[in-house]
């Protein structure tokens, strides 16, 4: 029986472990052709290392799947474009890119330096940015259609205290997923946000006071078979990815365990018109009466 991806490409960055190698060996067991991403950096993004990469081509090939390594840093133009060009030369063709590539620096806001801040910035959202400029090129060119998988967070959706720059940089994923979906659509491609949950060596960096509020604390090493297996992430995507699911675009999923979530996207909830510029005396007497009953206090 064919593979529900049989015939088709990817790129998969970060597939080198976690979340990414979850996907890349699924996809592969699906009959997709896999261009394997990794750096293979720390997870403070420190270090480079062709290990990763090589061994989850070693799984894929040994299975009789088709892959191919690609050590390059997802925020530098050049790696990214060289992604593409290296898929496309092997394979004629690219229908899928999706990116989980990412790293931490966590750190309160008050506590962050610059350094640290810029650093995850670059990797989550220009590394996005830049495989998805040279895909979307090709895409464009084609029109075959294709589809973008991006990895946004719960860090950002409902704000860790912990990681600003992580936070900012994921919710900003999430915009500009919704920009592609706007922008690609009339060529055929579909572009979607995934917020995974899973126990991933980047989860293992969580602090216990934090993890404490968790309902279970697992480590990577133990995750395997559990609700907290990153392979539990990639079922989904493989649907995202198929032809099937083109009908989907520009939405936000949670997958966690056995459960997937479709977040609502931003929509207005209250609104306050008035018929001329607002009086700060007016504005103090219909603020609360208006919008107090619909605000809860951050957590």
């Amino acid at each position: 029986m064919a593979g529900k991806l049989e015939g088709k490409t990817a790129i998969i960055t970060g597939a080198g472990r976690g979340i990414g190698k979850e996907v890349a060996l699924l996809f592969a067991r699906e009959g997709c052709r896999v261009l394997v991403n990794d750096l293979g950096t720390s997870v403070a993004g420190e270090g480079a290392d062709r290990t990763p990469a090589e061994q989850t081509v070693a799984e894929i090939t040994a299975t009789g799947g088709e892959a191919m390594a690609h050590y390059g840093d997802v925020a530098d133009m050049d790696a990214a474009e060289d992604m593409v060009r290296t898929a496309l030369n092997a394979w004629g063709r690219l229908d899928i890119l999706v990116n989980t590539a990412g790293i931490l620096r966590d750190r309160m806001v008050f506590n962050m330096t610059e350094e640290e801040w810029d650093a995850v910035v670059r990797v989550h959202m220009k590394g996005t940015f830049a495989t998805t400029k040279f895909a979307s090129i090709y895409w464009r060119q084609s029109r075959q259609g294709g589809r973008l998988i991006n990895f946004t967070s719960g860090s950002g959706l409902f704000g860790a205290p912990g990681q600003p720059n992580y936070a900012a940089a994921k919710m900003g994923i999430w915009g500009f997923t919704l920009s592609c979906a706007r922008a690609l659509g009339r060529y055929g491609v579909t572009a979607n946000s995934i917020a995974p949950g899973a126990a991933t060596r980047m989860t293992d960096t969580v602090p216990e006071s934090r993890a404490a509020a968790r309902t279970a604390r697992i480590m990577a090493e133990a995750a395997k078979g559990t609700e907290r297996d990153p392979a539990n992430i990639a079922p989904p995507l493989v649907y995202l990815a198929s032809d099937q699911g083109g009908w989907i675009s520009g939405r936000c999923f949670g997958i966690s365990g056995y459960r997937i979530t479709l977040y609502s996207n931003i929509a207005p909830q209250v609104v306050l018109q008035g018929s001329k510029m607002w009086t700060t005396d007016e504005l103090f007497g219909r603020m609360e009466p208006t919008f107090r009953q619909f605000i809860q206090p951050v957590a």
